[in-house]
């Protein structure tokens, strides 16, 4: 096995050594990874992303847009022929069109590549004429990224780790009663798997339903796309037993290896252990929205996503041998349109706050990263309304259940995250003395002027972190 594994790794570094020679000297590739767990707005971030950078009128954050140096913008086909294209055009007509909604989430993995003419700067500018640099944006689900954390684990280590979280969950209760009552030592029975399976997806699906963080993998089960009903997707958490040749158990752990060997290695092979840039997305505010519990889901979501990067700087001959670390990731905590602009620090330092473990160990290995609020397409107007003799900054848009313009108070954000994540960690039940609403806008109408983009909060500010050096 070890040496399958081992050819296996020459074999992709001898295939890709040419394409990353031509990469390194002469076009330059950027491999972008947005990924995040459901809600956190992929989608509509790479939308938006891409709009502004064809058409760069609000992008005075990317230095290279804001000096003039980017000469021109255009979409190319994909070098990748066998992952799906975002569908860029169908999105951006969803948030843009005559009856703006917004576009479907991500349901699996897709790519685009955005092509800019650059010219240099300083030194180079008067030696060197414009050059083409490439931009590879790869959307994943963040779930599938939890699935790395398996490739360390054995069947009973998951499944021991998987029931010990379900039995702090009320709504888990029907699941584990199957679980407990199914024989680990009986022979296989296939109709028993199948009922176990669909029981333990069942409340993975209604968790992440009903706004709940706690993401347990497989990531898979809650995007199958074509291994739906597969027996590489046929296995759940059941308690120990002998482990029988034959039983229920043993084949349990056999499809739970075949799922990493079969799905979440290729995933990292071909797609996640190329990526050079990422940000990752995250619905602080609907987490802060569901209570203490939320936040406190969220967070070990957070380090469960963030411990599957290698960060750090690439050198030039691991560069091209062994494959691409992530030397830059940025955190973004999205939605700030749903937050007047006093509150977007606050909102910043409690990104911060969530994932400073994971950032620590990333700026130790030698990457940068960055913590930042921004909405990739504002959907809301700022104003100050009156209340019981004080003034509250509002947020002004148009509801999604019923199209209704409405201003909202979501809420103070507390100074200091701790008075946030203390109360998570401990497992407090509810905010004490604060409540911090939610609501959920639609996108408003549109009237683009030639050279704009949508509108958005520190997306060119986001941009200049991720490629700005590249350009």
């Amino acid at each position: 096995m070890i040496i399958t594994d081992l050819a296996d790794e020459v074999a992709r570094g001898v295939e890709s050594l040419g394409g990353r020679i031509a990469e390194t000297f002469f076009e330059p590739v950027i491999r972008l990874g947005v990924t995040g767990l459901a809600r956190s707005g992929k989608t509509v971030f790479i939308t938006s992303l891409v709009a502004n950078l064809l058409d760069r009128g609000r992008m005075p954050g990317l230095v290279a847009a804001q000096e003039g140096r980017i000469e021109a913008a255009f979409l190319q086909p994909q070098p990748d022929v066998t992952v799906p294209r975002f569908e860029f055009e169908e999105h951006l007509a969803a948030l843009t069109g005559p009856t703006p909604h917004w576009p479907e989430s991500t349901r699996s993995i897709s790519e685009l590549r955005l092509s800019l003419r650059v010219r240099p700067s300083g030194l180079l500018a008067g030696l060197q004429g414009p050059r083409t640099v490439h931009l590879d944006i790869v959307d994943y689900p963040g779930e599938w990224l939890l699935d790395l954390a398996l490739l360390d684990m054995s069947y009973r280590d998951w499944a021991e780790d998987a029931l010990n979280r379900l039995a702090h969950r009320p709504e888990a209760q029907p699941y584990l009663d199957q679980a407990r009552a199914a024989d680990p030592d009986a022979a296989l029975d296939e109709p028993v798997a199948q009922a176990l399976t669909r029981s333990f997806t069942a409340y993975l699906d209604s968790a992440q339903g009903s706004g709940s963080y706690d993401c347990i993998p497989p990531g898979r089960f809650l995007l199958p796309g074509d291994l739906a009903g597969s027996p590489v997707l046929t296995f759940a958490p059941i308690p120990e037993g002998a482990s029988r040749r034959g039983s229920l158990l043993r084949e349990m752990e056999r499809r739970f290896e075949a799922y990493k060997a079969k799905v979440v290695k290729p995933f990292f092979h071909d797609h996640f252990a190329r990526i050079d840039r990422q940000v990752v997305l995250v619905d602080a505010l609907g987490a802060i929205h569901a209570g203490p519990q939320g936040v406190e889901d969220l967070r070990r979501a957070m380090e469960g996503i963030l411990g599957a990067f290698r960060p750090g700087r690439n050198a030039f001959l691991t560069r091209l041998w062994r494959g691409k670390r992530v030397d830059r990731i940025l955190f973004a905590a999205t939605k700030a349109d749903h937050l007047h602009h006093s509150q977007h620090a606050r909102l910043t330092a409690i990104m911060e706050a969530l994932t400073r473990s994971a950032r620590d160990r990333a700026q130790f290995a030698g990457a940068e990263t960055a913590a930042m609020a921004i909405a990739a397409l504002r959907t809301t107007t700022e104003e100050m309304r009156e209340h019981e003799g004080q003034q509250l900054a509002c947020v002004r848009g148009r509801l999604l259940e019923d199209g209704r313009q409405a201003a909202f108070y979501p809420g103070e954000l507390p100074e200091d995250p701790a008075q946030l994540l203390a109360p998570a960690r401990q497992g407090a039940r509810s905010w004490l003395g604060a409540d911090y609403g939610l609501m959920r806008f639609a996108p408003a109408p549109l009237a683009l002027h030639p050279g704009d983009g949508p509108p958005h909060i520190r997306l060119d500010r986001a941009a200049q972190f991720l490629i700005g050096d590249r350009l």
